[in-house]
Protein backbone atom coordinates (compact mmCIF):
# COMPACT_ATOMS: atom_id res chain seq x y z
CA UNK A 1 0.00 0.00 0.00
CA UNK A 2 1.32 3.42 -0.95
CA UNK A 3 1.77 5.83 1.94
CA UNK A 4 0.07 9.20 1.39
CA UNK A 5 2.11 12.21 2.50
CA UNK A 6 0.62 15.46 3.76
CA UNK A 7 1.92 18.68 5.28
CA UNK A 8 1.31 20.14 8.74
CA UNK A 9 -0.45 23.50 8.26
CA UNK A 10 -1.35 24.43 11.84
CA UNK A 11 -0.42 23.36 15.37
CA UNK A 12 -2.38 24.61 18.38
CA UNK A 13 -1.42 22.54 21.42
CA UNK A 14 -2.51 18.95 20.80
CA UNK A 15 -4.60 19.96 17.76
CA UNK A 16 -2.78 19.54 14.44
CA UNK A 17 -4.22 20.38 11.02
CA UNK A 18 -2.71 18.51 8.08
CA UNK A 19 -3.26 19.13 4.37
CA UNK A 20 -3.21 16.16 1.97
CA UNK A 21 -3.27 15.98 -1.83
CA UNK A 22 -6.72 16.47 -3.36
CA UNK A 23 -8.81 13.30 -3.07
CA UNK A 24 -6.30 11.55 -0.78
CA UNK A 25 -7.62 12.40 2.70
CA UNK A 26 -7.08 9.72 5.34
CA UNK A 27 -10.09 7.99 6.85
CA UNK A 28 -11.30 9.33 10.17
CA UNK A 29 -9.48 7.68 13.11
CA UNK A 30 -6.46 6.79 10.96
CA UNK A 31 -3.08 7.19 12.62
CA UNK A 32 -0.81 9.73 10.96
CA UNK A 33 2.91 9.75 11.76
CA UNK A 34 4.96 12.95 11.80
CA UNK A 35 8.74 12.41 11.89
CA UNK A 36 10.14 14.68 14.61
CA UNK A 37 13.59 14.95 16.23
CA UNK A 38 14.65 11.42 15.27
CA UNK A 39 11.40 9.95 16.55
CA UNK A 40 7.75 10.35 15.59
CA UNK A 41 4.61 11.98 16.81
CA UNK A 42 1.41 10.05 16.14
CA UNK A 43 -1.78 12.00 15.57
CA UNK A 44 -5.27 10.67 14.93
CA UNK A 45 -7.48 12.09 12.16
CA UNK A 46 -10.66 13.35 13.83
CA UNK A 47 -12.43 15.67 11.39
CA UNK A 48 -12.45 16.65 7.72
CA UNK A 49 -12.32 20.45 7.91
CA UNK A 50 -12.45 21.08 4.16
CA UNK A 51 -9.80 22.32 1.79
CA UNK A 52 -8.17 18.86 1.70
CA UNK A 53 -7.34 19.20 5.41
CA UNK A 54 -7.95 17.00 8.41
CA UNK A 55 -7.95 18.10 12.03
CA UNK A 56 -6.02 15.69 14.22
CA UNK A 57 -5.36 15.08 17.91
CA UNK A 58 -1.77 14.36 18.96
CA UNK A 59 -1.07 11.39 21.20
CA UNK A 60 2.03 13.07 22.70
CA UNK A 61 3.27 16.64 23.29
CA UNK A 62 3.66 18.80 20.18
CA UNK A 63 6.24 21.22 21.59
CA UNK A 64 8.52 22.31 18.76
CA UNK A 65 6.27 21.18 15.91
CA UNK A 66 5.78 23.71 13.13
CA UNK A 67 4.07 24.25 9.82
CA UNK A 68 5.54 22.53 6.81
CA UNK A 69 6.49 19.27 8.52
CA UNK A 70 5.87 16.04 6.62
CA UNK A 71 3.02 13.79 7.77
CA UNK A 72 2.36 10.22 6.61
CA UNK A 73 -1.03 8.47 6.70
CA UNK A 74 -0.44 4.95 8.03
CA UNK A 75 -3.64 3.70 6.40
CA UNK A 76 -4.98 2.21 9.62
CA UNK A 77 -6.20 3.30 13.05
CA UNK A 78 -4.17 3.18 16.25
CA UNK A 79 -4.19 -0.43 17.45
CA UNK A 80 -3.41 -1.77 20.91
CA UNK A 81 -2.68 -5.31 22.12
CA UNK A 82 -5.50 -7.32 23.68
CA UNK A 83 -5.97 -10.77 25.19
CA UNK A 84 -4.51 -13.06 27.83
CA UNK A 85 -0.87 -12.49 26.79
CA UNK A 86 -0.94 -8.84 27.90
CA UNK A 87 -2.38 -9.30 31.39
CA UNK A 88 -0.16 -7.61 33.96
CA UNK A 89 1.63 -5.49 31.34
CA UNK A 90 1.63 -1.68 30.94
CA UNK A 91 1.26 0.21 27.65
CA UNK A 92 1.03 3.80 26.49
CA UNK A 93 -1.90 5.13 24.45
CA UNK A 94 -0.28 3.79 21.25
CA UNK A 95 -0.06 0.23 22.58
CA UNK A 96 3.72 0.40 23.08
CA UNK A 97 5.26 -1.43 26.04
CA UNK A 98 6.29 0.90 28.89
CA UNK A 99 6.90 -1.61 31.69
CA UNK A 100 10.45 -2.62 30.78
CA UNK A 101 9.47 -6.28 30.37
CA UNK A 102 10.48 -6.46 26.72
CA UNK A 103 8.63 -6.75 23.46
CA UNK A 104 5.39 -8.68 23.08
CA UNK A 105 5.35 -11.81 20.92
CA UNK A 106 4.49 -11.18 17.26
CA UNK A 107 1.30 -13.26 17.53
CA UNK A 108 -0.38 -10.89 20.03
CA UNK A 109 -3.77 -9.73 18.77
CA UNK A 110 -4.19 -5.96 18.27
CA UNK A 111 -7.50 -4.14 17.92
CA UNK A 112 -8.31 -0.54 16.94
CA UNK A 113 -8.90 1.80 19.88
CA UNK A 114 -12.23 2.89 18.35
CA UNK A 115 -14.08 -0.38 18.40
CA UNK A 116 -17.48 -1.44 19.62
CA UNK A 117 -17.56 -2.89 23.12
CA UNK A 118 -18.01 -6.66 23.39
CA UNK A 119 -21.58 -7.83 23.76
CA UNK A 120 -22.83 -8.72 27.22
CA UNK A 121 -22.80 -12.42 26.25
CA UNK A 122 -19.09 -12.19 25.35
CA UNK A 123 -18.10 -10.74 28.73
CA UNK A 124 -16.97 -12.97 31.59
CA UNK A 125 -17.37 -12.10 35.24
CA UNK A 126 -14.85 -14.58 36.63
Amino acid sequence: MEKIHGTVVQVIGPVVDIQFPTGKLPKLYNAIEIPFNGSRIVVEAENDIGGDRVRCIAMSPTDGMKRGMDAVDTGSPIKVPVGQKILGRMFNVLGEEIDGLGKLPEDVIRHPIHRSAPSFAQQQTS
